[in-house]
């Protein structure tokens, strides 16, 4: 090595630059100051001596509460199943070329649409006002194959569940329908031309594709139903908010067993935050160049970026302080 290199190579060393990232002040005295809300408005909940933690306590896994939380998980299931099912029928029918299917769609998406869900829960509680037996057999007939009362069959379950279901699905047929509408029609014409079935085509090529657009919807959808099954009090379907009601109405613990219920609701929607999030995942693949971060990942990339931060931190400050020393 030349004198000349030695030279150019100390030099060099001598002007490096030790890169810092930016500091972001705003940022930290931001989420200092939200986290000191919330922490006060916990404690002051905490605090509170109108509130009796020992009756939220006892009543979080009540059997009573269990029971409902239960039945509150199976209404909506059985009514985004129902809702589901009939959404997709809606929206195939809204695009078909037959105007009576799709005048029979626009209609039953303009009337449950256009009415209250509380009131649609009420006009299904009473049915059996309007309707004492409900027959089966051939119109206009004296022929009747089965026939009940009909406070047997439409019991306050199957009410709400109906409830539910047929008012859900009035919303989801229109999510459903802009998802096959975002798929490329050259792609319906592709599969045609390969003599592909309509059905198949959409079974096939479309219905996957839309996935990507419907899932997210669908997923708030879902949640909006949980916490819906509140509303089926009116018509005594024994759910979570209903059985606390029950039970509050006895012990006099309205906000204790409010509470209880409202606790119960926030885990059941994280909970169904989870799969929704890797649904989204897995039918989002192809549309970037890179799926996005689980929250596991993105934990571990947070925790990466602290302990370099405080590495560089620790780099910086002893070479500060010889610096300081020398000069």
């Amino acid at each position: 090595m030349t004198a000349t290199d030695m030279t150019v190579k100390s030099t060099a060393g001598a002007d490096d630059v030790d890169a810092v990232p930016r500091s972001h002040p705003g940022r930290w005295i931001t989420a200092a100051a939200l986290v000191a809300l919330c922490a006060g408005w916990v404690l002051s909940l905490w605090n509170n001596r109108n509130i009796d933690h020992a009756t939220i306590a006892d009543f979080l896994f009540d059997g009573r509460i269990l029971q409902g939380v239960l039945l509150t998980v199976g209404l909506t299931a059985c009514s985004m199943l129902l809702a589901t099912t009939l959404a997709v029928a809606l929206a195939v029918m809204r695009l078909s070329a037959n105007p009576v299917l799709r005048v029979v769609s626009w209609g039953y998406t303009w009337f449950f649409r256009g009415t209250p869900l509380l009131v649609q829960i009420v006009f299904w509680g009473y049915l059996g006002l309007l309707y004492e037996k409900i027959s089966l057999g051939i119109p206009f007939t004296s022929i009747h194959f089965f026939s009940a009362n009909t406070n047997t069959i439409v019991t306050p379950f199957v009410a709400g569940l109906l409830a539910l279901g047929m008012n859900e699905a009035a919303y989801a047929s229109e999510i459903v329908r802009a998802g096959l509408l975002s798929v490329d029609h050259g792609q319906v014409e592709a599969a045609h031309s390969l003599g592909m079935s309509p059905t198949y085509t959409l079974r096939r090529i479309i219905v996957p594709q839309a996935m990507r657009v419907i899932i997210p919807p669908m997923g708030n959808e879902t949640i909006s139903m949980l916490k819906n099954t509140a509303l089926l009090q009116l018509i005594a379907v024994p759910e979570l908010y209903t059985r606390a009601s029950w039970i509050s109405a006895q012990n006099l613990s309205q906000v204790e067993l409010l509470i209880v219920a409202s606790a119960w609701y926030l885990v059941l929607t994280s909970v169904l935050s989870v799969p929704q999030y890797y649904l989204e995942r897995r039918y989002g693949r192809g549309a970037g160049r890179s799926l996005p971060t689980t929250p596991w990942q993105q934990a571990r990339h947070t925790a990466t970026r602290i302990r370099t931060r405080v590495a560089q931190v620790a780099h910086t400050n002893p070479r500060n302080a010889r610096t300081e020393a020398d000069s």
